[in-house]
């Protein structure tokens, strides 16, 4: 099996949000679902001038991280659903859902550590990111990747995107890589912080829309 996989440039990323709003229109999500998340982390203190008062930034960083479904080796959303629906392809190692199958459930965004499963209320299913299976078959690239006007995405079989990027999988604001074993590679931001770093200069680090918020 040739595993497919995602290389996040986070160093490139300047969350514009383009990749996030051409997967929910492949995907025709109306307000709420979105099966590519953007999320923003950043952080900082100040420090202050005892005779004056002044305050002046601290160590004040940003970054982006965008995120779809790591497509992993040991994904939680299969081992989870009741009915099969969720399952991955042999041949390309893509995690899909077939929603004939899918009976809305919600097991699979419960258990899915990264929130990538979406539960589309007004079909009564759940749906993800495929990574565009159906236009890759007619030669084009995934919505998110296409659109991206930094290139900060792209796919391709993962030990070749780890032969060229690194084997990163762990910044902040994502979980444990150990959990799934997401097939994803990571060029971290200058800013980035590590998933494990707990150093007190970044104390007043703060995620926007993280992952447990989807949970």
């Amino acid at each position: 099996m040739a595993q497919k996989g995602f290389l996040i440039n986070s160093a490139e990323c300047t969350g514009c949000k383009a990749c996030e709003l051409a997967c929910k229109d492949v995907h025709s999500f109306e307000i709420g679902p979105r099966a590519r998340i953007v999320r923003e982390v950043c952080g900082g203190g100040w420090t202050v001038d005892e005779k004056t008062g002044a305050c002046t930034p601290a160590q004040v960083f940003s970054y982006s991280v965008s995120y779809s479904c790591g497509h992993c080796e040991n994904p939680a959303c299969v081992e989870v659903c009741p009915t099969g629906a969720h399952h991955k392809d042999e041949e390309t190692g893509i995690v899909s859902i077939t929603a004939d199958d899918c009976i809305g459930c919600q097991s699979c965004v419960k258990a899915c550590p990264y929130g990538a499963p979406q539960f589309v209320e007004a079909k009564t299913i759940t749906e993800k990111c495929d990574m565009c299976a159906e236009l890759q078959a007619h030669g084009e690239e995934p919505a998110c990747v296409a659109i991206c006007p930094q290139r900060a995405l792209k796919i391709g079989d993962i030990d070749e995107l780890r032969a060229e990027y690194g084997d990163v999988r762990d910044i902040q604001p994502l979980p444990d890589s150990a959990q799934t074993e997401p097939n994803v590679v990571i060029v971290a931001h200058r800013n980035g912080r590590p998933a494990a770093d707990d150093a007190v200069s970044y104390t007043h680090l703060r995620a926007h829309e993280t992952l447990s918020d989807l949970v």
